[in-house]
């Protein structure tokens, strides 16, 4: 993604903000979730990170659509994130079927 810098500054505390607590979410929770005990607090956990990698991927389009970031970034940032979120829905899928405690 570009830098923060590429934006103004008066996004600083508004979308720039938002972009960067949605990114870290993601990873954090599942972390959190892989510190649990069971498949099922895994999956729900996994489940929060899916919601904030959704509202990430809008805060991009909204990125993209005020000209804050161009479209080859948006694509390539978008196509990722996509991607994390299949893997992340094939494994709450996966989780879900083997319920173990």
């Amino acid at each position: 993604m570009q830098s923060h810098k590429s934006f103004p500054a008066s996004e600083q505390f508004g979308l720039t903000s938002q972009i960067r607590r949605e990114a870290a979410s993601i990873p954090a929770n599942i972390a959190e979730g892989s510190g649990r005990v069971g498949n099922p607090e895994l999956a729900r956990f996994l489940s929060i990170a899916s919601g904030s990698a959704s509202e990430l991927e809008y805060h991009l389009i909204l990125a993209r659509d005020l000209n804050l970031i161009d479209a080859k970034t948006h694509n390539k940032l978008n196509s990722e994130l996509v991607q994390i979120k299949r893997m992340m829905g094939s494994l709450i899928t996966r989780l879900k079927t083997n319920k173990r405690q």
